[in-house]
């Protein structure tokens, strides 16, 4: 019998890879208010606390917080319109998502993105393919905090024993270990294994393959 019931998976950097989409709209602010712009791999070591943490680290060293707020404020429309240029699953994620859900396995996917971005992301790429999707809403802790997870599993009825966390970075290590769930950590994302085994992750995958292969245990 699968260990398994429910499968949650962070979104950018594990099914989506968003990070030239992410970089352009940063950029865009940043020259918008007359700041130096920032390269793909700088963008990478900052996204994955929500979108205003990313600005706050694109931003000079020392921005007030007012100007943190107005370059989140800027950002958001214009994401919003550019949000799926470049985007892309990351090669074999529909099809193990579809294989999952044959599987009977109940799919979850939870994100730092404002939660419309993920709703309308989500639909896009993976129609049917989720149980449901969730980003940051006002009060509900963001990631690391477990309870975006906690909601999941009430709303599933699935107890932590027989949930696993599948993420790319550091706060998602975090985040399943604050939750108390099984985690499997991937390095195709935005954060190398070396990153990830220092962030306490016991078990990280390459690709699609080893992933479905771990979490199909009978």
């Amino acid at each position: 019998m699968n260990r398994y019931q429910l499968i949650i998976f962070d979104l950018d950097g594990t099914l989506l890879d968003t990070l030239e989409d992410l970089m352009g709209a940063t950029n865009h602010v940043l020259t918008q208010m007359g700041h130096p712009t920032r390269t793909i791999e700088e963008v990478r070591r900052f996204v994955g606390n929500g979108i205003r943490n990313l600005m706050s680290r694109a931003l000079p060293e020392g921005t007030d917080e007012a100007e943190i707020s107005q370059a989140f404020e800027l950002f958001l429309p214009y994401y919003r319109g550019h949000s799926t240029d470049c985007t892309k699953p990351y090669e074999g994620v529909p099809e193990l998502l579809t294989r999952l859900r044959t599987e009977g396995y109940r799919i979850a996917i939870l994100s730092n993105k404002a939660d419309a971005a993920v709703q309308s992301l989500c639909q896009r790429y993976f129609p049917g393919l989720y149980d449901l999707c969730r980003g940051e809403r006002a009060g509900v802790a963001k990631k690391p905090a477990p309870d975006a997870v906690y909601e999941i599993l009430n709303e599933t009825g699935v107890s932590k024993d027989a949930a696993v966390f599948i993420g790319d970075s550091e706060v998602d290590v975090l985040t399943a270990k604050n939750a108390d769930v099984d985690l499997i950590a991937v390095d195709w994302g935005f954060r190398s294994a070396d990153t990830l085994r220092k962030a306490g992750a016991q078990q990280i995958l390459s690709d699609t393959k080893s992933l479905l292969n771990a979490l199909i245990k009978v």
